[in-house]
């Protein structure tokens, strides 16, 4: 599975920018998939993520009603639409997908350690 992010950029803080991540794979419908970030000098972590469905999602506390996770399994792709952008959001951004999830179907996989396959990643600056 290969798994490419776009979409990164600067942005004033207040604005907005849309992530986009492609993966490949004959059964991306039975992905589950997240968005994880890690600022310079901290551990990478969970963002959001959704399900194979898209019934359920799930967000960091600090982004929830700002950050908004879905997807389109016709493109084999899944957004992040980020507003009201603060400067604290700066980070790479980086998509995960999880294909071997056993666990209920409206669970959203949270720790990196549940994802298989991982992007390289897109920088999000946001200046004040």
């Amino acid at each position: 599975v290969q798994v490419v992010e776009s979409g990164g950029g600067l942005v004033q803080a207040g604005g907005s920018l849309r992530l986009s991540c492609a993966a490949s794979g004959r059964k991306y419908e039975t992905y589950n998939m997240g968005w994880f970030r890690q600022a310079p000098g901290k551990e990478r972590s969970f963002v959001a993520g959704i399900t194979k469905s898209g019934d359920s999602t799930y967000y960091l506390d600090s982004v929830k009603g700002r950050f908004t996770v879905s997807r389109d399994n016709d493109k084999n792709t899944v957004y992040l639409q980020m507003n009201t952008l603060k400067p604290e959001d700066t980070a790479v951004y980086i998509c995960a997908v999880d294909i071997t999830s056993y666990a209920p179907a409206t669970y959203v996989p949270r720790l990196s350690s549940e994802y298989d396959y991982w992007g390289q990643g897109t920088q999000v600056t946001v200046s004040s």
